[in-house]
């Protein structure tokens, strides 16, 4: 149903500390620019810098994922050295692990791509109060459950990337999940897509191309018809 990650915000403190770590530490581009908000381009994703103005905020200490080609992978290492970065190791794969200016958990792993810099966003967290209600709203919208926690309190979904559901609690790096998160999702159908989790939201309204609703946890969804479709 989804056909990719079109957005995700964070909440910033103070912008130009959280764009310059952005784009001077991890190379991400910066697009259009206000008062209250910065967009930078990694991908296909927007990640939008937000100060707590309006609603939907974006998401408070949020642990998300970059991917990045396998050979690039030692020289993040390198540079973000400095930071401390936390590094774990997956089958045969490693990630590392580092906070932005604003307790953001930012991973950088994912082996995808050929060149030097961060190809996209491969996973984001959201802290949940049940884990199962959270997750028949996710199947709902096509993301299927690949790994779960052994402790039962945390799940990953696959879809057009991997979804994490946690239940309060510390991860990796004592990562924790995002709250009120902001994501944003291109979609053949904006409406369908609504209609698919509408027992599991609480507010619906339109917006420029799409959809957007908010779920039992808070977390805004906005589902946005694709520039290609």
């Amino acid at each position: 149903m989804l056909s990719g990650l079109g957005h995700l915000g964070l909440e910033v403190k103070y912008l130009d500390r959280a764009r310059s770590f952005y784009r001077d530490r991890l190379n991400l581009t910066v697009g259009h620019e206000t008062d209250t908000a910065v967009e930078l381009s990694v991908g296909e994703t927007t990640l939008v810098l937000r100060r707590p103005r309006t609603v939907p905020r974006g998401g408070l200490h949020t642990h998300f994922a970059f991917s990045t080609g396998e050979e690039a992978y030692g020289s993040w290492l390198d540079r973000l050295s400095d930071l401390d970065p936390e590094e774990h190791t997956f089958g045969s794969h490693s990630s590392l692990y580092v906070d932005d200016p604003d307790g953001h958990c930012v991973e950088i792993g994912g082996f995808e791509g050929d060149g030097p810099g961060l190809s996209g966003v491969f996973e984001v967290v959201l802290e949940v109060e049940d884990l199962r209600t959270a997750e028949r709203t996710y199947r709902a919208l096509g993301f299927e459950p690949v790994d779960r926690g052994e402790t039962r309190r945390r799940v990953r979904l696959r879809g057009p990337m991997d979804l994490e559901l946690w239940e309060p609690q510390l991860g990796l790096a004592d990562a924790r999940g995002g709250v009120h998160l902001d994501l944003g999702f291109e979609v053949e159908k904006p409406a369908a897509a609504a209609d698919a989790v509408a027992n599991w939201t609480d507010r619906r309204e339109r917006i420029d191309r799409g959809v957007r609703v908010r779920d039992d946890d808070g977390h805004y969804l906005s589902f946005v018809e694709a520039t290609d479709q």
